[in-house]
């Protein structure tokens, strides 16, 4: 099945920003939106955007209905979370998709919205893994990779080899997001459906342990084992205990896929790094993986 593609954006649409986890300042987003209103968009902000209740911007309701309205809103051609932290998966099932499938729209954001990213491939439409408002200013690189995307502008990604890497090519959908969330999903009815498809991995601020207990699941699940190939974005600033784990996140996910043959690709730039590259998530695309490099186009 291909997924469906939401509409590219042209100068003139609008541009929701939401957050449907951790709370943020209008100071924060002063430079996304101006990057915004620079392409020539229109700068839709929830009504709940700068509500608080703990860690939250605002109560499970207010964050809902800030979502649902954007999805709802036929003049909103896109969606982007301001930023992730957690709350994504507190909200998902008040979430009504009817009107959203009958007029797809591109949904952005990394970490934790790996949550709406899966639950919505499970609807059959793509979604964009990216840079979100509250990082703007940390990488141009970033957020030009998102604009291409958004506006249509054709490009491909190459970048550099790795020891850990496993040769080969693969030509298939791209789907995951943060390892920790691809994890707390399993079993749900956002899982996501790997068979045949490309695995895109990351994460941050995890114990090692934790690491090779989540890649376990993915294992014991099925989930690694009919792979077309794996992607691994940044493994950033990984814990270990005082009696040290004894393997690197990398050396733990090369472990969990030693018994398979699919290209194993590690140092994609997207996830919790400052160069965190665009990437459509429920997209067909092509892994070549060698000794000089990897790409992805």
């Amino acid at each position: 099945m291909n997924l469906i593609q939401p509409p590219h954006l042209k100068k003139g649409d609008k541009i929701a920003i939401i957050a449907s986890a951790r709370k943020i300042a209008l100071e924060e987003l002063g430079a996304a939106i101006s990057v915004f209103k620079n392409w020539g968009l229109d700068v839709v902000l929830g009504d709940n955007l700068f509500k608080q209740n703990n860690q939250f911007s605002g109560t499970d309701a207010e964050r809902a209905a800030d979502l649902q309205t954007a999805l709802d809103d036929k003049s909103i051609k896109a969606v982007i979370s301001a930023r992730g932290g957690y709350g994504t998966m507190r909200i998902i099932d008040k979430i009504d998709f009817s009107g959203f499938i009958e007029q797809p729209k591109w949904v952005i954001g990394y970490s934790d919205i790996t949550v709406l990213h899966s639950h919505i491939h499970s609807l059959g439409i793509q979604t964009l893994h990216a840079t979100m408002p509250i990082n703007f200013s940390k990488n141009e690189e970033a957020v030009e990779t998102l604009m291409k995307t958004l506006f249509a502008k054709e490009f491909a990604y190459e970048f550099e080899a790795s020891v850990f890497n496993k040769k080969g090519v693969a030509e298939a959908e791209v789907v995951g997001g943060n390892l920790s969330l691809l994890y707390a999903l399993s079993g749900s009815v956002s899982d996501v459906d790997t068979k045949g498809k490309i695995l895109f991995m990351e994460d941050l601020d995890e114990y090692l342990y934790h690491i090779d207990r989540m890649l376990l699941n993915l294992q014991r699940a099925g989930k690694l084992r009919h792979l077309a190939g794996l992607l691994v974005g940044g493994m950033t600033d990984m814990k270990d205990n005082a009696i040290p784990f004894g393997k690197t996140a990398e050396e733990i996910i090369i472990d969990a896929v030693k018994e398979y043959n699919f290209p194993v690709c590690f140092n994609f730039p997207a996830g919790h790094v400052d160069r965190n590259l665009a990437l459509v998530l429920g997209k067909r695309m092509k892994l070549v993986v060698d000794e000089s490099g990897s790409s992805l186009s």
